[in-house]
């Protein structure tokens, strides 16, 4: 069972909950933190600039409270960069030109994070053809769905597309 009065480990450091339980993990995160990496879009989980991963899953920040995370693992996109330097999603993004503004990129990484953990797992989605395959075949359709909760408004969504096909397929080669 997981503790739910503890810190939240957030990129590996332990974090105390603020005191004031309306306090969103977004406002944690950029106002308390001055972890700017996740962005303020919509604020109404529309968007998904917001995305990180909690416990390994994608979440829009906005929506989820900061004391609702205590005794879980938050990663942003600060996060993501292991010793040996950016992760294979960060690096396929630079590679296929994934982004322009950069505004949507730190939640496209997370939610792309987030999206190879659930078909590495076999997760299936809205558009998942068989239901009762042990793997679930990542095609154009399907990267698509997963990612539809991400926008991307100055047309770099092609190369994120691609770099997540790429990453995804190197993963499970």
């Amino acid at each position: 069972m997981v503790d739910r009065r503890g810190p939240i480990l957030i990129n590996g450091t332990a974090v105390d909950p603020p005191a004031d339980p309306r306090v969103s993990l977004l406002d944690l995160l950029r106002e308390g933190l001055h972890l700017h990496g996740t962005k303020k879009g919509c604020d109404q989980g529309a968007c998904g600039a917001c995305t990180v991963l909690l416990d390994g899953e994608r979440i829009v920040s906005c929506l989820a409270l900061a004391v609702q995370c205590a005794g879980r693992e938050v990663v942003t996109v600060e996060g993501l960069a292991g010793e040996d330097g950016p992760h294979p999603v960060q690096r396929a993004f630079l590679e296929h030109d994934g982004f322009q503004c950069g505004y949507c990129t730190p939640g496209q990484l997370c939610s792309a994070v987030g999206l190879a953990a659930e078909v590495a797992r076999g997760a299936p989605s809205h558009v998942t053809a068989d239901l009762s395959a042990e793997r679930v075949a990542l095609t154009h359709d399907e990267l698509r769905e997963r990612m539809s909760g991400n926008l991307c408004r100055c047309g770099a969504h092609n190369g994120i597309i691609a770099a997540i096909a790429e990453t995804c397929a190197e993963a499970a080669g």
